[in-house]
C-alpha cells in the first residue's frame, strides 16, 4: 500500500484526509501544516496520525506519495527539490480531481449493487425458473426457482458450463440459431416435464451476449387447469343443487347484499331476481328485522327465526348460517320455509301419531314396573291371561295403570302382530258411541260419510280392543256389546247384515260394578261376560314399597323429554312420598315428580323433599281413616261408603266446581254426575 504524506491541512486538505482515510486506499503517515491550530491537524490527531509543523525531516525515500494542499507554488516548488526520485508529488487539485472521481466510481458502484439485487430480487421471487448463459455457454443466472426445479445448488451451476449442469439444455442451440422459441415442452434429467421459452440476448448493436431459459414445472401448470376445472364443476353442481331444492334459498356477500336464489324462493316470496340481487339484504322483508345481517354482525348461525316477507307478507322460518372462508366471513345463506306448509305437515304428523296411538300397542311387560307381592300377582295373572281368547277385564283405581296392562296383555299375545285399538267409553258421546264402535253404512244418519264408515269393532278384526270406562256404558249400548260379545258379529249402523269378527277384548273399570249390577245400573249377563277373567290391579298406597322403582323411572322419562339430568331422589323426599297415600295413584306420582323437575334449578342434580310440593298428609290420614271397615259392615257397603265420603269432600275442597272435581279424582264428569245423584250428593252441592 502507498505510504501518504499530507501537506496543508487546511479545510482542502481535511476534505483530501478523510477521502483518504475513508477508502483505505492508501496508508497516511503524516499530515503536515505550520499551523498546530489548522482542522486538518486536529482531526489526524483524532485518527491517530502523525502531525507535524515542517515536513522536511518526514520526507524520506519511505513516503511513496507526497500531496501538496497549500496551493502554495513555492511550497510545491521546494518539496519537488528536496523529494527523492521515487517519491511522487501530487498538486491539491489533482488530488481533489482524484477524489471526485473515487466518490463517482464508489456512488456507481452503489447504484451497481442496488440494480443487481433489485434484479436478483425479482428473478428469484417468480414462480418461473431462469438459467442464463453468456457465449461461452457458461452460466450467469440461475435463481431459486430454477435451483428447485432442477434440483442443482445455485452456487454450484453459476460459473459452470450449461451442458455439464443440464446435458438436456438447448440454450448453446439458441446461441447458435439466435432465435425465439415459445413454450417448448422439454423433459429434464431428473424426469421434470416443463414449458419452456429460449431467447437470444443481444444489445442495440447486434452482438450476442448470451442466452436465458424461462421455464415452469408443467405439473403446477396441469394442476391449475384442473383446479379451475374442478372450481367450474363445483359452481356448476353448487348452482343446480340450489336451483333443485324446494327449500327457498337466498345468498348474500360479507356486505349483505343478494348474490343469489333459488326457483323455490321466487316461487315462495314472489321475487325475482332483479328484485334481490345486488340489493341490502332487507329487500325481502316485509315484517321483521333482517336474519342475514345480524348472522353477518355476529358471525354465528341463527335458527328458527318467524317473519315475513314478499309482497304477501308470507309467514315464513328463517335459518341463517355464516360462510367463512380460512377464518374470513364471505357472507351467509339462508334457508327459508313456508309456515304454511309446516303447519299442514304438523297436522298430517300429528294425526297420523293419532292414527298409530290408536292401531298400536306401544308398552310391553318389561314396562309395568314394581317388585311388589300385590302387583307381582297381577302381572303374572296378566301373563296368564294373554296366552287365552277369553275377555279380560282390569279393574283397579284410576291412575293405577289398567291401559298399560291392556297394551302389555296384547304385545304378549299371538294378537301381537294385528292392530290394537284403544276405546274411552266415557270420553265419546252417548249419541255416538253406537256408530263409532260398529260403523255406520251409507246414508245411515244425516252427515254421514258417503260409503259408510267402518266402526272400530272392524278396525280391531284380527287383534283387540281396550273398552276402557266400561261401566259408562249405557244400558242400550251394554245390550248390543253383549250380543257382540255372544255371536262375536256387529251389524253397522242403519244396515241389517251381520258382519262377523274376531276381536278379543280387553275392558277395563274403576267403578264397583257389582254394586251398579245390584242397583240395575248394568247388565247381569254382560258382568259375568266381562268378568270371566278379572284382574285387580293394586293401588299405589298397597305397595309404597314400588315407590322408589316407580320414581327412579319416572325420572329417567323426564330427564328425556326435559333435556335435564336428574340423578334421582333423596332419602328424605322418598320418605314423604311414602307417607302419602296417593288418592290419584301413579299419575298423581308422575304428576308430583314432573311438577318438581320443572321447578328445579339446572345446577340441581337430585330432587330434594324442598323440591316436593306439599301434600295434604292429613288428608291422606283422612282416608285411611275412611278406609277402616266396620266389622259388621258389609264390603259393598264400605265401598260405598269410602267412595261418598270423599266424592264429598273433595267437592268441598274444590268450592263444588263440578269440573275440577271430575279432574282431581280422575273421573269422567257424566260419571261424577252419576255417583252425585246416587249419594245424593248433588243436592248438598246446591246448599
Amino acid at each position: 500500500m502507498q505510504r501518504v504524506m499530507v501537506v496543508g491541512a487546511g479545510n482542502g486538505g481535511v476534505a483530501l484526509l478523510r477521502m483518504l482515510y475513508k477508502t483505505k486506499m492508501m496508508n497516511i503517515i503524516a499530515v503536515v501544516d505550520i499551523s498546530e491550530k489548522a482542522p486538518g491537524i486536529a482531526l489526524a490527531k483524532e485518527l491517530g496520525i502523525h502531525t507535524s509543523t515542517d515536513w522536511k525531516h518526514i520526507l524520506c525515500e519511505e513516503i511513496d506519495i507526497v500531496i501538496e494542499a497549500t496551493n502554495n507554488q513555492n511550497v510545491f516548488q521546494e518539496i519537488m527539490k528536496e523529494k527523492n526520485e521515487h517519491t511522487i508529488v501530487i498538486p491539491g487539485t489533482i488530488a481533489h480531481i482524484m477524489s471526485d472521481l473515487i466518490n463517482e466510481k464508489e456512488a456507481l458502484i452503489l447504484k451497481l449493487k442496488e440494480e443487481t439485487y433489485k434484479q436478483e430480487t425479482i428473478f428469484n421471487s417468480t414462480n418461473d425458473g431462469m438459467i442464463g448463459i453468456d457465449v461461452e455457454e457458461n452460466i450467469i443466472l440461475f435463481n431459486k426457482t430454477a435451483e428447485k426445479i432442477t434440483g442443482f445448488e445455485r452456487k454450484k451451476a453459476l460459473g459452470e458450463r450449461i451442458d455439464t449442469i443440464i446435458p438436456s439444455s438447448l440454450l448453446p442451440n439458441t446461441l447458435k440459431t439466435r432465435e425465439v422459441e415459445i413454450n417448448q415442452e422439454q423433459i429434464l434429467d431428473n424426469g421434470l416435464k416443463i414449458i419452456t421459452s429460449r431467447i437470444p440476448i443481444v444489445d442495440d448493436s447486434g452482438r450476442l451476449l448470451g442466452a436465458m431459459s424461462i421455464f415452469k414445472d408443467i405439473t403446477d401448470v396441469v394442476s391449475l387447469a384442473e383446479e379451475v376445472t374442478d372450481l367450474k364443476e363445483i359452481k356448476t353442481m353448487f348452482e343446480a343443487i340450489i336451483q333443485s331444492s324446494e327449500e327457498a334459498i337466498s345468498v348474500v356477500d360479507e356486505e349483505g347484499c343478494g348474490i343469489l336464489i333459488n326457483k323455490a324462493y321466487t316461487k315462495m316470496t314472489g321475487l325475482t331476481e332483479g328484485q334481490v340481487i345486488g340489493k341490502p339484504a332487507t329487500a325481502d322483508i316485509s315484517e321483521g328485522e333482517s336474519v342475514h345481517m345480524q348472522v353477518l354482525e355476529t358471525r354465528r348461525p341463527v335458527r328458527g327465526v318467524s317473519m315475513k316477507v314478499g309482497p304477501n307478507k308470507k309467514d315464513v322460518i328463517v335459518n341463517v348460517a355464516p360462510v367463512i372462508v380460512d377464518g374470513i366471513l364471505k357472507g351467509s345463506v339462508g334457508v327459508i320455509q313456508d309456515m304454511s306448509e309446516i303447519r299442514t305437515l304438523t297436522n298430517e304428523l300429528d294425526r297420523a301419531r293419532q292414527i298409530i296411538r290408536t292401531l298400536e300397542a306401544k308398552y310391553t311387560f318389561t314396562d309395568i314396573i314394581g317388585n311388589s307381592e300385590e302387583m307381582k300377582l297381577a302381572i303374572d295373572q296378566a301373563k296368564l291371561g294373554a296366552k287365552t281368547p277369553a275377555t279380560v277385564l282390569l279393574r283397579g283405581e284410576s291412575g293405577t295403570g289398567k291401559e298399560l296392562f291392556a297394551h302389555a296383555i296384547h304385545s304378549d299375545s299371538d294378537r301381537k302382530f294385528n292392530k290394537f285399538v284403544r276405546v274411552n267409553c266415557a270420553a265419546i258421546s252417548e249419541n255416538l258411541l253406537e256408530s263409532e264402535l260398529f260403523g255406520y253404512e251409507d246414508g245411515a244418519f244425516s252427515g254421514a260419510k258417503r260409503g259408510g264408515k267402518r266402526g272400530f269393532f272392524e278396525e280391531a278384526n284380527n287383534g283387540s280392543i281396550f273398552l276402557d270406562e266400561i261401566g259408562e256404558l249405557s244400558p242400550q249400548m251394554q245390550v248390543k256389546l253383549l250380543r257382540v260379545l255372544q255371536e262375536r258379529e256387529i251389524i253397522r249402523v242403519g244396515g241389517t247384515t251381520p258382519i262377523p269378527i274376531n276381536v278379543r277384548v280387553i275392558a277395563a273399570t274403576n267403578v264397583n260394578i257389582e254394586k251398579a249390577m245390584s242397583e240395575g245400573y248394568f247388565r247381569e249377563d254382560l258382568y259375568y261376560r266381562l268378568n270371566r277373567y278379572p284382574i285387580s290391579i293394586p293401588p299405589l298406597r298397597d305397595r309404597k314399597g314400588d315407590i322408589d322403582l316407580l320414581s327412579a323411572h319416572i325420572i329417567r322419562k323426564f330427564n328425556q323429554e326435559y333435556g335435564r339430568n336428574i340423578n334421582g331422589i333423596s332419602v328424605q323426599a322418598l320418605a314423604v312420598l311414602k307417607q302419602y297415600d296417593w288418592p290419584g295413584n301413579v299419575r298423581e306420582l308422575e304428576n308430583i315428580l314432573g311438577r318438581a323437575i320443572i321447578f328445579m334449578g339446572y345446577h340441581e342434580a337430585e330432587i330434594g323433599e324442598n323440591h316436593i310440593p306439599p301434600l295434604d298428609i292429613q288428608a291422606a290420614s283422612h282416608y285411611k281413616q275412611l278406609n277402616m271397615r266396620n266389622k259388621e259392615e258389609k264390603l259393598a257397603d264400605t265401598i260405598e261408603r269410602i267412595e261418598a265420603e270423599i266424592i264429598s269432600s273433595t267437592l268441598e275442597q274444590q268450592e263444588y266446581n263440578r269440573t275440577k272435581t271430575a279432574q282431581v279424582l280422575g273421573v269422567s264428569l257424566r260419571n261424577l254426575y252419576y255417583k252425585m245423584e246416587k249419594y245424593n250428593l248433588a243436592n248438598n252441592s246446591m246448599q
